[in-house]
């Protein structure tokens, strides 16, 4: 497989999970799941976190923050480097405008890594919600055609890496 047709691949499974502008109700769910991966979103629940809360709770909101600025900067890196565009559309005009590049995703990337950074402290039902929350972080990204499928799955793998590394480093 070359990669024309990986790209081609990647174009044409992006392209059938996209929301149609018909259907609102899936395109506000949507938009919903895709900001609650938002940076404005996240860093100011942990900064309450932060505030309310006293020893590993603390801890928590401060080594989550800092992936996230980590996280940022590799994304922001590697995105002006390859300079993917992200697909037509009309949804996100904040997102194109500031960040036109699409690969990889920073929000799938800081979901997926959020999750495995909290799935050590969180109670085990929490776990699957997480998953759910990374999945639709992802998915809505692309349905909002701010993204292809192959920029979700960057983002995971970055996103895993990182956090797992973090992991591995703080047992020490």
């Amino acid at each position: 497989m070359t990669l024309q047709d990986i790209k081609k691949l990647d174009t044409v499974t992006s392209e059938r999970l996209r929301v149609h502008d018909g259907n609102r109700v899936w395109k506000a769910l949507a938009a919903v799941m895709a900001h609650s991966g938002d940076l404005w979103v996240l860093l100011p629940l942990l900064g309450l976190i932060w505030l309310l809360e006293k020893g590993a709770w603390r801890r928590f909101a401060l080594v989550q923050a800092a992936f996230i600025f980590v996280m940022a900067a590799a994304v922001f890196l590697i995105k002006y480097s390859i300079r993917r565009r992200r697909p037509d559309g009309e949804f996100g005009s904040l997102y194109r405008l500031l960040d036109p590049h699409s690969f990889p995703s920073g929000h799938a990337a800081r979901a997926v890594g959020m999750a495995v950074l909290a799935a050590p402290v969180v109670p085990g039902w929490a776990i699957p919600l997480l998953a759910v929350w990374v999945f639709g972080v992802g998915i809505s990204r692309v349905a909002l055609r701010l993204h292809y499928v192959l920029d979700i799955l960057a983002g995971y793998g970055m996103g895993t890496a990182v956090s797992v590394a973090i992991l591995g480093f703080s047992a020490l």
